[in-house]
């Protein structure tokens, strides 16, 4: 933990004022993007690990999945950045957990700061580091021929789409950090959950050449929705219907999971 220092006026009924809370969030979530200096690992997981599923997703399995590593690359480089990037949101609980039970919370607790500070700060910090990963990928595979044909606007659409359903998934990701008992549990939550919905999705194959039965599931998948969009705006095409149907299940998944997560979390701290 770093040593940042958080002082802040309090008002007599012991509530911090909305703009003191909200430059305390800051700072929160400034330590936990200065602490990646201190993990080295965790520029693996948020650098190394992407440029990894681009190289084998593309070189790997594009051959036989479009005949040339170019033309799947094309298709698959937004699946791969929206499943890397549902995978992110689970070390926001893993982080959250490690926290939890070595004690920062409790430390935290004797400060002068807002309640929830410390969680808003930490998925603050984790959407930038969202940010950063996508535009690694996005760099990445334009130096492998990847090309932007929706424009500048498209892709700016795109990203903005993505980090909003990344804050409705983290919400989800708090609940499963406050409940489990430790990061390994969190970590084989994670795989257990997401891979299966990565894969039964548009991500990395096209929905069409699924079994029937899969495909009544690909469907209603929210991954092939976030998916399509996010394919559609880089790419260029129709994409109001995957759109808006992304924005419908990051705002079901917030309505279910924040006030969920937000019980949790007080509860314990």
């Amino acid at each position: 933990m770093t040593a940042t220092t958080i002082t802040a006026p309090v008002t007599a009924s012991g509530r911090v004022p909305p703009l003191a809370g909200v430059r305390q969030t800051f700072t929160m979530a400034w330590r936990s993007l200065v602490a990646v200096k201190h993990n080295p690992l965790e520029l693996v997981d948020y650098s190394i690990t992407p440029i990894m599923f681009v190289f084998l997703f593309t070189y790997v399995l594009g051959g036989q999945m479009a005949g040339s590593p170019d033309a799947y690359l094309n298709y698959a480089l937004p699946g791969i950045i929206v499943q890397n990037t549902l995978f992110m949101t689970m070390y926001t609980a893993m982080a959250l957990n490690t926290d939890l039970t070595k004690g920062v919370f409790d430390r935290l607790r004797s400060l002068p700061i807002a309640r929830s500070a410390p969680l808003i700060g930490r998925i603050t910090a984790d959407l930038a580091k969202h940010v950063w990963a996508m535009l690694l990928m996005i760099g990445l595979g334009l130096a492998l021929g990847f090309r932007i044909t929706g424009g500048f606007g498209g892709f700016l659409l795109g990203a903005l789409l993505l980090v909003v359903f990344a804050a409705a998934v983290s919400w989800s990701a708090v609940l499963i950090g406050m409940l489990a008992g430790d990061a390994e549990k969190v970590q084989a939550f994670a795989f257990t959950l997401i891979f299966p919905i990565t894969f039964t999705s548009s991500a990395f194959v096209v929905v069409d050449t699924m079994p029937g039965w899969l495909q009544a599931w690909s469907d209603v998948n929210p991954v092939t929705h976030l998916s399509d969009a996010f394919r559609g705006l880089l790419l260029g095409g129709a994409v109001a219907e995957p759109v808006l149907w992304s924005l419908v299940w990051a705002a079901g998944i917030a309505l279910v999971f924040y006030p969920l997560a937000m019980r949790a979390y007080r509860a314990k701290v």
